[in-house]
């Protein structure tokens, strides 16, 4: 692990974030670990950090000047507005349609061809959030160059079809239910994140 995650770590664990037990995550996968980014991310100084950290790894990634950051809301929308105020850009974030569960821009947000974007999340558990809303920045004409995240849980095994940063990268082990050695042993499954179960 780099000095970056290991201090990313410590932030999540100072502050209650690290979280130990039987989680369902947002894919429907079950794990013994979970990251809540909104315990940490509730401290404004720890989010002013984490976003100028993050932002810097963009600046590594991508080399071009970032016009833009969208994150899709709920969990991307602090550590977007973040990460957008230390590159001095605009930051706007997608949401889901309740009926069609399609990613949207909505709230008068538009995105003019040709603009140079980032997608910016809490944590990357397999990448179907994040590839949503480049999908939504593509197809209204941006050129999407990274997409990043504070915590890849996936350990970079996420393909979003674009480079990506992650300040800390994880190989957390999650499970489809069917196969989820806490759901034999009987531990009670949690949904800890913004999304009902």
């Amino acid at each position: 692990m780099t000095p970056q995650a290991d201090k990313v770590l410590d932030l999540f664990r100072s502050t209650g974030a690290y979280l130990q037990g039987h989680f369902r995550l947002t894919s429907g996968l079950h794990s013994g670990e979970y990251l809540q980014c909104a315990l940490v991310l509730r401290h404004p100084p720890a989010a002013e950090q984490l976003g100028r950290m993050l932002a810097g790894e963009f600046h590594k990634l991508t080399g071009e000047k970032i016009g833009l950051v969208v994150s899709p809301a709920l969990g991307g929308l602090i550590i977007g507005h973040e990460v957008a105020r230390a590159l001095g850009t605009p930051f706007l974030f997608t949401e889901r349609d309740p009926e069609t569960r399609k990613m949207l821009l909505r709230r008068g947000f538009t995105v003019e061809p040709g603009e140079v974007a980032v997608v910016v999340e809490d944590v990357i558990t397999t990448g179907g959030s994040t590839q949503d809303v480049i999908d939504v920045l593509r197809s209204a004409g941006a050129k999407v160059v990274a997409a990043g995240s504070i915590i890849d849980r996936s350990g970079g095994a996420a393909d979003v079809g674009t480079p990506r940063a992650a300040l800390a990268t994880l190989k957390v082990a999650a499970y489809p239910p069917e196969d989820c050695p806490l759901c034999r042993q009987g531990l009670p499954v949690v949904k800890p994140g913004s999304r009902p179960a």
